[in-house]
């Protein structure tokens, strides 16, 4: 995902596509014909956890997404902290969970939105209260998650399989598929 920036942020001349020398070669960039600037569309650094709470792991569904998807527990890395602060931080302002462990599970790549992600196994405990964002979580014995064929899906995937399980994916059904279902679902 290519982000929308159409002005430059600093004289707020209109962008445009310019090819320059750069280490690697020759590089069409967005740039600023005015100043220079140059707007480099670096990936988004993102922070996902595996949260465990006496065994079991915590999976989340956000206000914002259709159906009936639950994910791991993920947010944005902010200025001045370290991915581990920022993983635990946002276990706490989503779950109001305690993170007392952190282990690093892997980097993935997730080129669709344009973001990196941190993924952390993060042994939590409290009582689970969700901030606004998010409308419902479950808890899976491991043996019976199922990962999704995306980003953070990978990163439990993995974390699975250090755990000795053989992870099980499951199948998304194509856009126009899962739309011809959701209208027949809504017409009932």
């Amino acid at each position: 995902m290519t982000q929308a920036f159409k002005f430059c942020p600093l004289c707020a001349t209109e962008l445009a596509w310019v090819t320059q020398a750069e280490d690697g070669g020759d590089k069409s960039r967005l740039r600023c014909p005015a100043c220079d600037f140059t707007h480099w569309n670096n990936p988004t650094p993102v922070l996902a956890a595996v949260i465990e709470i006496d065994g079991r792991i915590l999976l989340a569904r956000n206000a914002a997404w259709p159906g009936k998807m639950y994910a791991l527990i993920t947010g944005f890395m902010e200025a001045g902290e370290t991915p581990q602060e920022g993983i635990a931080r946002e276990i706490a302002e989503e779950t109001a969970l305690t993170t007392d462990a952190l282990n690093l599970i892997g980097v993935y790549d997730f080129q669709r939105m344009n973001q990196i992600i941190i993924a952390y196994h993060a042994v939590c405990h409290g009582e689970v209260h969700l901030s606004p964002e998010l409308v419902d979580f479950r808890m899976y014995a491991p043996e019976d998650l199922k990962c999704w064929p995306a980003g953070t899906g990978y990163a439990l995937a993995d974390w699975l399989r250090s755990r000795g399980h053989t992870p099980q994916f499951v199948e998304w059904a194509r856009r126009d598929e899962s739309a011809a279902t959701s209208s027949s679902t809504d017409s009932e």
